[in-house]
């Protein structure tokens, strides 16, 4: 999937390759990534930021073509639904029942490339800061993941402002978002009305059994490359805050029944 997306994005972009490229994903030692690209020839940087790892790729593409480092990049990022949830949780075929809070790992891909001009651009960038509320559940990342959204969030809106027509969070579920609202409102801040999260847009409710939403790296990048950029394609959004959001999990603390910290990178993309 990671193989195709990157092949995807470079025949849309019109380029036969990219100077560098920012790729990882969920399984041990980003091998996802690794083996897609061992073929390319491209100066790869592997990156892990869970389910984050899209945005925090869109940074480092961005700060390296402006500091004329490079003239073209890309950042790309996959999950795998069974992949993960044997990693992280328990193998499917344990059968154990799966919470309300519960998220689906996506099976996605998704790759943007990143260049000198074009109809899109990046116009600001906030790295997060990690944040961990003392949530142990791997089961509710939702709830682990809010507090490091509504963080970076704040923290643009009192650096440029709140003028944008959408504020797109990476998979923070049903119960993340809402959790989200009450921590910004503590804040003074309501988003509610221009909110919208690609865990909990990715999958249909009514028709799929997937509790809180989608979930995985894969997740936000997909729906970013899919969705997002036909929407401001097309001017429906002119400026968007992106927001991927990544539970920093190891299931080896998580055994040990250790927090979860989380991040959120943002990203400002404009028309």
């Amino acid at each position: 999937m990671i193989r195709e997306a990157v092949e995807d994005a470079l025949t849309n972009a019109g380029v036969p390759t990219v100077d560098a490229i920012f790729a990882g994903d969920l399984q041990n030692q980003c091998t996802a990534s690794s083996f897609a690209l061992r073929n390319r020839k491209i100066h790869t940087f592997g990156l892990y930021s869970a389910c984050a790892t899209f945005g925090e790729g869109l940074i480092l593409a961005a700060m390296m073509i402006d500091g004329g480092y490079v003239q073209t990049a890309a950042s790309a990022a996959s999950s795998h639904f069974c992949a993960a949830e044997r990693q992280y949780r328990m193998p499917l075929e344990y059968g154990g029942q799966r919470t309300q809070t519960a998220q689906w790992t996506a099976t996605a891909a998704g790759c943007a490339v990143v260049g000198c001009s074009g109809d899109i651009h990046i116009t600001h960038a906030c790295p997060g800061r990690i944040v961990d509320l003392g949530i142990t559940d791997p089961a509710n990342m939702g709830a682990a993941m809010a507090p490091a959204a509504a963080d970076t969030i704040a923290a643009v809106f009192k650096e440029i402002g709140d003028d944008f027509d959408m504020i797109a969070t990476g998979d923070l579920g049903k119960f993340g978002s809402e959790m989200l609202y009450e921590l910004l409102r503590e804040k003074g801040i309501d988003i509610e009305k221009r909110h919208f999260d690609c865990g909990r847009s990715m999958y249909d409710f009514e028709k799929q059994d997937v509790h809180a939403g989608g979930s995985g790296a894969g997740c936000c990048a997909a729906v970013f490359s899919g969705f997002l950029t036909k929407e401001l394609r097309s001017g429906k959004i002119k400026r968007l805050l992106f927001c991927p959001t990544g539970a920093l999990l190891s299931p080896v603390f998580s055994a040990q029944k250790e927090t979860i910290p989380a991040i959120c990178h943002a990203v400002v993309l404009e028309k």
